[in-house]
C-alpha cells in the first residue's frame, strides 16, 4: 500500500542544495562600545572574577558589571526583577532551581570547591576535626544555609550523618556570604569558619583545614545565561572567556579551584561540523540560530558518509561528526571513539506520483525495462543499507540489473526522480520531504536492515568541545526534534536533561 510523503512537511526544494562546505559570513557579532553586560556572582568568585573582569575588559574593549552576594539572594533578584545576562553562583544546585523557573538557558562548567576550616595561620586553636569545632572555647561562624552556597552544602552533606544540628549548636554567630566568614576570622572576631578553600587565596594570614566529615562536601561552579538576557551573544562572549581553559580557567586554576575542561580562546571561534548529506534539513537551521546567539562560525560539510570517512582519513578532522549510519562512525572511531545515537531514518521506494508503474515491493523493481536509482555503496550510508537490504530480500542480483544510477546522495536520486529519467529510487524516507506533490513513498517490509541509525560524535582531541556539546544540546531540544520528525526521521534519544555538573581536572 502507498504510504503518500505528505508524512513529511515543509523541507526546502532540494534543487537549492550542494554537497560543499559551507563557511558562513561572520556572524553579526557586537563591537568594543556594546552595551555593559549584567553578571551576579556568587560571593565566593569574587576574587578571582575581578582579575578575569579585568582582563576582558583590557582585551576586548567590552564593558562588565557584577553585583556579588550570597548565591540565593542573587537568585531572588534574578527571579523578581527578570533582569540581567549571567548568573555565576558558588554550586550548580542553584542553577537546577534557576532552570526549574526557566530563569537560565545555556550552561558552561567552571570548576569545582571543597568545603572545609578558616583558621588563623598556624592554626592556634589546632583544629582536626568537627568535633574541635563544638569546643566551648571556639568561635565558630558560618554564612547562612539558607542563602549562601557554601552553608547549603555543609548542611546538606553533614544532615545525613547527624551531625548538622550540633554544628549549627555549636555556631555563635552566622553572616551573609562567605566572604563575610573569611573577614570575621582575618579580624579574630572568630576562630574558625566554614569556607571553600578556594575562597583563602584572597586571605594569606589565614589557612584551610581539611575536616574528614566534610570530604564529600564538593561545589560545583558554572556560569548560566539568564532567559532575560537581551544580548545572548554578549553574554556567551563572557561566559566563553571565564571558562577558557588560556584565559578565565587559568586564573581559577590560580585561585586554588579545581577547574573544569574549557576550550581555547577565540573572540569568534570556529566550530567544524562533517554530516551526511540526509541530515541537512533537519540541522541546517538549528545551526544557523546557533552561530546567531552565539556569535560564532560553524563551517560544515554535508555529503554521503562514505566520501566525508574518506576524507576523514587522509587527514581532515572536524570537530564534530553527525553520521548517516553507525557503520560510518564506526569507521573512523579513532578519530570518535564515543558517540550517541540520536535519530534513525527508513529506507522507502520513491516513484513517480500516483505510482504509474504500480510498484509495491522490491520485487517489483526487479520487472524488465525499469529504470532504478540507488545509493553509491561506498559513498554513503543509504547506499551501503541499500545493498545489506537487496541481499536480505534474496534477489540482490535481479535488484541491480536494472539499477541505472548509483549516487553519493538521495537528493540526486529525487532530482532524478523529478526530471523523469528515473521510473523508482530506493532511498529514504526524509529524502522525500516537501516533494509530496510529485512523489509517493512505498514501504519496504519486513527487513530490519532497511533502517538506518544516525549517531553523533566530538572529537576528544577538539579544540572547541564545549562548544560542539552546546551545539548538541541545541540540536537535542524538543524544538530541533520537531524538525527532525517533520523531515521523516524517528526520534532514538530520550530527552537529555541539563547537566551542570563539570568534568573537573586538577
Amino acid at each position: 500500500m502507498i504510504a503518500s510523503v505528505a508524512l513529511v512537511f515543509g523541507a526546502l526544494w532540494f534543487l537549492s542544495k550542494n554537497e560543499t562546505p559551507r563557511r558562513p559570513t561572520r556572524p553579526d557579532m557586537p563591537s568594543g562600545s556594546a552595551g555593559e553586560i549584567l553578571v551576579f556572582c556568587a560571593a565566593a568568585n569574587q576574587a578571582v572574577l575581578e582579575e578575569i573582569r579585568k582582563e576582558y575588559e583590557a582585551e576586548t574593549g567590552r564593558r562588565v558589571s557584577i553585583q556579588y552576594g550570597s548565591s540565593q539572594t542573587l537568585l531572588s533578584q534574578i527571579d523578581i526583577a527578570k533582569t540581567g545576562d549571567l548568573y555565576l553562583p558558588a554550586d550548580t544546585s542553584f542553577l537546577t532551581i534557576a532552570r526549574d523557573k526557566a530563569l537560565i538557558d545555556e550552561v558552561i562548567d567552571i570548576a569545582s570547591m571543597r568545603c572545609g576550616v578558616a583558621v588563623a595561620k598556624g592554626n592556634p586553636k589546632g583544629i582536626k576535626s568537627l568535633r574541635d569545632l563544638m569546643n566551648d572555647n571556639v568561635r565558630l561562624v558560618q554564612a547562612n544555609a539558607d542563602s549562601a552556597a557554601v552553608a547549603k552544602k555543609t548542611r546538606e552533606v553533614l544532615t545525613p550523618k547527624g551531625l548538622w544540628e550540633e554544628l549549627e549548636k555549636a555556631t555563635d554567630s552566622h553572616r551573609t556570604t562567605i566572604t563575610d566568614v573569611a573577614n570575621d576570622v582575618k579580624v579574630g572576631a572568630a576562630d574558625a569558619g566554614i569556607v571553600y578553600d578556594a575562597v583563602l587565596h584572597s586571605y594569606p594570614d589565614l589557612e584551610f583545614v581539611e575536616i574528614a566529615e566534610l570530604a564529600d562536601a564538593v561545589s560545583h561552579t558554572a556560569v548560566a545565561v539568564l532567559s532575560s538576557s537581551k544580548s545572548p551573544s554578549d553574554s556567551l562572549h563572557f561566559a566563553r572567556y571565564i571558562a577558557a581553559s588560556d584565559r578565565g580557567l587559568k586564573r581559577y586554576k590560580e585561585h586554588g579551584f579545581t577547574v573544569a575542561d574549557g576550550d581555547v580562546w577565540k573572540d569568534v571561534p570556529e566550530l567544524s561540523v562533517y554530516a551526511g548529506s540526509m541530515l541537512r534539513p533537519a540541522i541546517e537551521e538549528t545551526i544557523v540560530a546557533f552561530e546567531r546567539r552565539e556569535g560564532v562560525r560553524v563551517s560544515r560539510v554535508y555529503n554521503g558518509c562514505g566520501i566525508l570517512v574518506s576524507q576523514m582519513k587522509s587527514g581532515q578532522h572536524p570537530d564534530a561528526y553527525f553520521a548517516c549510519d553507525v557503520e560510518f562512525m564506526s569507521q573512523v572511531k579513532d578519530l570518535f571513539p564515543k558517540s550517541v545515537d540520536v535519530s534513525q531514518n527508513e529506507l522507502v521506494i520513491l516513484v513517480p506520483k500516483g505510482n504509474p508503474k504500480n510498484i509495491q515491493s522490491l520485487l517489483d523493481l526487479t520487472r524488465e525495462k525499469l529504470r532504478v536509482g540507488i545509493g553509491h555503496e561506498k559513498q554513503c550510508a543509504m547506499g551501503w543499507i541499500t545493498q545489506k537490504t537487496f541481499k536480505e530480500s534474496g534477489i540482490q542480483t535481479e535488484l541491480m540489473s536494472n539499477v541505472t544510477v548509483q549516487t553519493p546522495t538521495g537528493d540526486m536520486l529525487v532530482n532524478q526522480l523529478r526530471a523523469g529519467s528515473l521510473d523508482a529510487a530506493v532511498a529514504y524516507l526524509s529524502n522525500a520531504a516537501g516533494a509530496a506533490d510529485f512523489l509517493d513513498a512505498i514501504e519496504i517490509v519486513g527487513l530490519e536492515c532497511s533502517t538506518a541509525i544516525q549517531p553523533w560524535a566530538v572529537a576528544p582531541s577538539s579544540k572547541n568541545a564545549k562548544l560542539a556539546d552546546r551545539l548538541f544540546q541545541k540540536i537535542t531540544s524538543v524544538e530541533s526534534q520537531n524538525v527532525f520528525t517533520s523531515e521523516g526521521f524517528q526520534w532514538k534519544l530520550g530527552q537529555p536533561k541539563m547537566s551542570v555538573l563539570p568534568e573537573t581536572t586538577n
